[in-house]
């Protein structure tokens, strides 16, 4: 197939999203399928505000018309909901070309902690990108009943996997990790408000607060929790020797689709403490013992008291994380993702566009 993925969200952003898209993206080329991206490095670019590493294209409109146009697509999927994503569902609308799109962040909520406005003031917006959409990839089946009950009921299943070389429980810890005071409570991801690092920062619990990444509230929480160490923006074998570094592994936050990082942390052997929430809901189970409740082991803890959570977590079973981690495949993501954009180049009308 002749795929063009375009995207707002791309190197040298470090997120989920990049991450998700650039595995993918090696797996279609290596099944022989014909890429094509349109990303922010094509166009000028200014930084989003209160984000400056991340960077929005500037009118990408005919960039984007003119390198879909040569590439002359089977399908487009469309990853971003941001400047470069309407230029390309533009396009495709004009153009009758098929497109699949995909839900990786949680803008409502998003928009919402940024703005102090209601959620549901951005769901129209949402639903008018996604309307003309011939598949809406999600992370999770939770995700996609959340959608549902705001009128985006065209989703797929679209999951998420792990490099099983480099994320496992048998690497040496790192060694600026291994004099501080046990119980060691990791964190990693972008240091911005919406992932809501405080209620982690501020757990009332024995031991030391790591937190692995950068981003616009870093200097700032590094002032006001002198006691945590924050280690900047880990990668590669660096990263996994944090995980492995860590007994347990917090993820506060309360938005993410999906959070990747709590099932690279599993699989280095680390369990996780996080809120009952879809994500964590998705991954670790309500009771622990994964999202179907029969793993013969607990792989982490949830509850609304996070410090509670992570009390629970550090009696888990490393091993039994660590081999549920393993089971996340990144070939299998990309066969959901193959079927989903060629059932879209299949269906014989498109639905009618918003």
């Amino acid at each position: 197939m002749r795929i063009a993925i375009c995207t707002d969200a791309w190197h040298p952003q470090v997120n989920g999203v990049v991450r998700t898209l650039a595995a993918t993206v090696d797996r279609l080329i290596r099944r022989g399928h014909e890429i094509e991206l349109v990303t922010p490095s094509q166009f000028l670019t200014m930084p989003l505000p209160g984000y400056s590493e991340i960077r929005l294209a500037m009118l990408p409109r005919f960039g984007t018309r003119r390198t879909l146009a040569d590439f002359a697509p089977d399908v487009v999927h469309i990853a971003t909901e941001g400047p470069i994503g309407w230029s390309a569902r533009s396009w495709c609308k004009a153009n009758n070309v098929p497109f699949t799109s995909a839900f990786h962040t949680r803008f409502p909520e998003y928009a919402a902690v940024r703005t102090g406005l209601k959620t549901e003031r951005f769901w129209p917006v949402m639903r008018r990108f996604h309307g003309a959409s011939r598949a809406v990839l999600v992370s999770t089946p939770t995700l996609a009943g959340e959608l549902a009950s705001h009128g985006v009921t065209q989703t797929r299943l679209w999951t998420r996997g792990i490099d099983r070389d480099l994320f496992h429980p048998d690497h040496d810890p790192l060694p600026e990790l291994a004099d501080l005071p046990r119980p060691i409570m990791l964190n990693v991801g972008r240091v911005a408000i919406e992932k809501n690092l405080i209620a982690f920062l501020d757990a009332n619990v024995p031991g030391t607060k790591v937190v692995v990444g950068d981003g616009p509230a870093l200097a700032r929480l590094q002032t006001q929790y002198p006691a945590a160490v924050f280690l900047g923006a880990c990668h590669g074998e660096q990263l996994a020797r944090a995980y492995v570094s860590a007994d347990v592994f917090v993820f506060p936050s309360r938005t993410d689709t999906f959070g990747l990082v709590m099932i690279e942390a599993l699989a280095c052997g680390v369990p996780v403490a996080a809120y009952p929430v879809p994500g964590p809901l998705d991954i670790i189970g309500r009771e622990g013992r994964g999202p179907s409740g029969d793993l013969p082991m607990q792989i982490g803890a949830l509850d609304e008291d996070l410090g509670l959570a992570i009390q629970k977590a550090l009696r888990c079973d490393r091993m039994g994380a660590a081999v549920q981690g393993a089971r996340y495949n990144w070939d299998r993501a990309t066969d959901q993702f193959l079927e989903a954009v060629g059932d879209a180049i299949r269906e014989p009308t498109a639905r009618e566009f918003a």
